[in-house]
């Protein structure tokens, strides 16, 4: 059976060295859907609580919101991180409280403190699908990732895999010390 949860992320954007328009900056209300599976847990009778995918997912996806998003040799780099400094909120700001922790992949790196996140790749639906399943492959049962952006949409769909360890009391994943983050049920 299969669970999901979706969630809108605000973000600015271009396409450095296409030549439509996109290649201005420009911003986007991206909707993400992640849909799970796995079997259904006895104990609280679903696959995984939504409010709980949606919560595991956003504490790292929330560097995307609200934030720039840049290619890694887009000459406006530079630029930006320039201007932040100048005015003092390159290492963050009082006013900036949303943002997850830092990560970097082969895909992305998150710079929570300045709002930005700079990609391999141009930010496309599609990258945005790459760069989501690796960020969250092994916390979620991904089976599937829809995002859409503007009139842009892409769909990717995964083999699911082992079966997660979940707290029978709340559904939740359980940590390495097999306890649940959230009620702290022991195995």
């Amino acid at each position: 059976m299969k669970s999901f949860a979706t969630l809108d992320i605000q973000y600015a954007h271009r396409f450095y060295g296409f030549q439509g328009e996109a290649q201005y900056l420009h911003g986007h209300t991206g909707i993400l859907t992640l849909e799970v599976e796995d079997t259904v847990n006895m104990g609280v009778n679903m696959v995984f609580p939504c409010n709980e995918i949606k919560k595991t997912a956003w504490e790292v996806l929330q560097n995307f919101d609200h934030a720039l998003i840049l290619r890694e040799d887009d000459p406006l780099l530079p630029a930006i991180l320039g201007v932040y400094e100048e005015q003092g909120i390159k290492d963050g700001a009082p006013s900036n409280q949303q943002k997850g922790p830092a990560f970097k992949t082969e895909l992305a790196t998150a710079y929570p403190e300045c709002r930005l996140v700079v990609t391999k790749e141009t930010m496309t639906v599609e990258g945005m699908i790459k760069i989501v399943h690796e960020l969250l492959k092994d916390k979620l049962n991904i089976v599937k990732i829809t995002f859409t952006s503007g009139v842009n949409g892409a769909i990717e769909e995964y083999t699911p895999g082992d079966e997660k360890d979940r707290c029978p009391l709340c559904g939740v994943l359980l940590n390495e010390d097999d306890e649940c983050p959230k009620c702290r049920y022991k195995k």
